[in-house]
């Protein structure tokens, strides 16, 4: 997405790190940077106002409820791999503490018994 006009940042650099925006999770100066984006680019104030009423709405209707450990570990995990560039696997990556630079190990598929037809 893009409003068709030259910023000093570009649109597309900006929707790409919304997120650790939103979560306060980059430098100041990156976040003035950000800020000063937004003053001049209503659509991406626009997706910005959204993905953060999306984020408190979340928050008050889940805010509340613990998140099991393994799921939070397979989340980060899942996290890691994205953000180092890997590919990310379509079977679930398991809950086993990862090493930095070292992949999170991907569980096997479950061998579903197979159905056999019964004899009348």
């Amino acid at each position: 997405m893009s409003c068709g006009e030259p910023h000093e940042t570009d649109c597309s650099e900006i929707l790409d790190h919304l997120y650790e925006f939103l979560d306060r999770e980059m430098p100041d100066a990156d976040c003035v940077k950000f800020e000063h984006h937004f003053e001049e680019c209503s659509p991406c104030l626009e997706k910005y106002g959204l993905e953060q009423a999306v984020k408190k709405l979340v928050k008050r209707c889940c805010g509340h409820d613990d998140v099991p450990g393994d799921l939070r570990s397979k989340v980060m995990g899942r996290l890691d791999l994205i953000r180092s560039g890997q590919a990310v696997p379509d079977q679930d990556v398991t809950a086993s503490p990862v090493s930095p630079g070292q992949a999170p190990q991907v569980a096997e598929p479950s061998q579903a018994p197979q159905a056999t037809p019964q004899e009348s």
